[in-house]
């Protein structure tokens, strides 16, 4: 794919997220488009949201899930990118129409780092070492891709779907629990909703990130110190509109919450 028309589509996903709308899918335009043109779409794309003053404060991998994987027919996690701007606070009131088109939650195991990974040759031990503190986090997914009509290449051109996220209360350090055993309970509307383990994610949450750091090596990109790093869903993906309410209890850890206004 030329470099114009990178920009082109990077320019159109921009503007459909500052104008929160949907755009036909690209895969159905653009049938030729692969997993390195859909990269060098998003990486463009940041740098709109960039020039907009938002800044990188983390990174977070998706499609880790085998359901999810079968459905788009690839064999691999994705990626993207998170910046200040998609950051909510624990507990929030978030109104659904000033920032997201079709939203939908995921539970999830967030990283926090007190030393940098550079891929290639990262193990998951080596993840476990550079963390501080795992926390629980909902990762509000969104699409600009119409009604969810995806195939990989669409999700990472859009920033791996990726909406806002919300870290929740309670964080230890990754070396007190075995983490791909680590349940997580979901509730909407206060009704369990669903559940799962953190082996839901490549095995092993830890696994995750250190296929993000070894991926995001082959582009020259560390995960910084400091960094938020999302690792993957541990339940099904569930719709989110105004009115609900979502909570997350990962057990032995903490919570999270989040309403829709």
């Amino acid at each position: 794919m030329n470099p114009s028309t990178i920009a082109d589509i990077a320019f159109e996903l921009f503007s459909a997220l500052k104008k929160q709308k949907m755009i036909q899918p690209l895969t159905d335009r653009y049938p030729d488009i692969d997993i390195n043109d859909a990269y060098q779409i998003s990486k463009k794309f940041l740098s709109h949201r960039d020039t907009e003053g938002e800044k990188v404060i983390g990174k977070k991998i998706g499609v880790t899930s085998k359901v999810v994987q079968e459905m788009l027919g690839v064999n691999q996690p994705d990626f993207g990118f998170l910046t200040n701007t998609m950051q909510v606070k624990n507990k929030s009131n978030f109104c659904i129409s000033e920032y997201l088109i079709q939203p939908r939650a995921e539970a999830e195991i967030a990283f926090i780092l007190k030393e940098d990974l550079h891929g290639p040759g990262i193990t998951k031990e080596d993840v476990i070492a550079a963390t501080e503190k795992i926390l629980p986090c909902f990762e509000i997914v969104d699409s600009r891709i119409d009604d969810w009509k995806i195939k990989i290449q669409d999700t990472i051109a859009d920033n791996a779907s990726c909406g806002i996220f919300v870290l929740g209360e309670g964080a230890v350090s990754p070396n007190q629990f075995a983490m791909d055993e680590l349940e997580v309970e979901v509730f909407k509307n206060e009704e369990f909703l669903s559940s799962g383990k953190g082996s839901a994610v490549q095995g092993h949450p830890a696994e995750a990130v250190a296929w993000l750091a070894n991926t995001l090596g082959e582009y020259d990109i560390p995960l910084l110190t400091g960094e938020f790093i999302l690792s993957g869903s541990l339940v099904p993906l569930e719709p989110a509109q105004a009115g609900d309410k979502f909570r997350m209890n990962l057990k032995g850890v903490g919570t999270c919450e989040i309403n829709f206004i």
